[in-house]
């Protein structure tokens, strides 16, 4: 079994929201079609229309306190670089190692 397998076992993403805070360059636009673009609500896009809206680092579509209870506000319409971030990866032991200084 991989790590990034086993460690999406035991990473449970509505409690963590590390990836929605981790950079305010992340939740970049890329492969969308302009009507995915079209369903994001306009007030969770940035303002060079690049990606999402961020405040410091943090996603202003994630709810909740990061660590304990989060959840996105626009998850059925979400960026495509937000869905290909999954529980384990790359990208988030990376961000959970910034924002709590582990991975685990």
């Amino acid at each position: 079994m991989t790590t990034a397998i086993s460690a999406a076992q035991n990473f449970d993403c509505q409690s963590c929201g590390a990836c929605c805070a981790y950079s305010a360059d992340w939740p970049r636009f890329s492969l969308e079609t302009e009507a995915e673009l079209d369903r994001i609500p306009a007030q969770f896009v940035a303002s060079d229309l690049g990606g999402m809206r961020c405040v410091n680092d943090r996603c202003t579509a994630l709810a909740g306190t990061l660590g304990k209870s989060v959840g996105c506000a626009i998850y059925a319409v979400r960026p495509i670089v937000c869905r290909t971030c999954m529980p384990g990866d790359e990208e988030c032991l990376m961000a959970r190692e910034r924002l709590f200084g582990s991975a685990a």
